[in-house]
C-alpha cells in the first residue's frame, strides 16, 4: 500500500491541501473539478448567497445525481435478470422439446 500525498486542489477560489494515495490523484483532481464546477454554477445563478449554502447544494445536487444513477443501475440490473430468466426458460423449453422428440 502506498503513502498517501499532500494533493492541493481549488474550489471556489480557494485551495485545499487532500491527503491521497498517489494512485487516486487524478480521480480527487476530477472529483475537485467536478465540485468546482457545480458551486460555481449554484453561484452564479444568483439564488444561493453564501459559500457554505452554495456548497450544501452542490452537495445535494451530485447526491441526487448519484442516486438517480444508482437506480437506473438498478433497474438495467433486474431488466437483464429478467431477460436472462426468459432465456433460460426457453432453452429450458428447447431443451425438453428435443428430449420428447427424441424419446419418440
Amino acid at each position: 500500500m502506498t503513502q498517501p500525498t499532500t494533493v492541493t486542489v481549488h474550489i471556489m477560489d480557494k485551495d485545499y491541501c487532500i491527503a491521497c494515495p498517489p494512485e487516486e490523484r487524478s480521480h480527487l483532481e476530477n472529483a475537485a473539478r467536478y465540485l468546482d464546477s457545480k458551486m460555481r454554477g449554484i453561484r452564479s445563478s444568483g439564488k444561493v448567497i453564501g459559500a457554505d449554502r452554495v456548497a450544501v447544494m452542490a452537495a445535494l445536487n451530485i447526491t441526487h445525481e448519484l442516486l438517480h444513477k444508482q437506480q437506473q443501475l438498478d433497474d438495467e440490473a433486474e431488466s437483464a435478470k429478467e431477460h436472462v430468466r426468459s432465456l433460460l426458460e426457453r432453452v429450458d423449453s428447447a431443451l425438453a422439446t428435443d428430449q420428447n422428440a427424441a424419446g419418440r
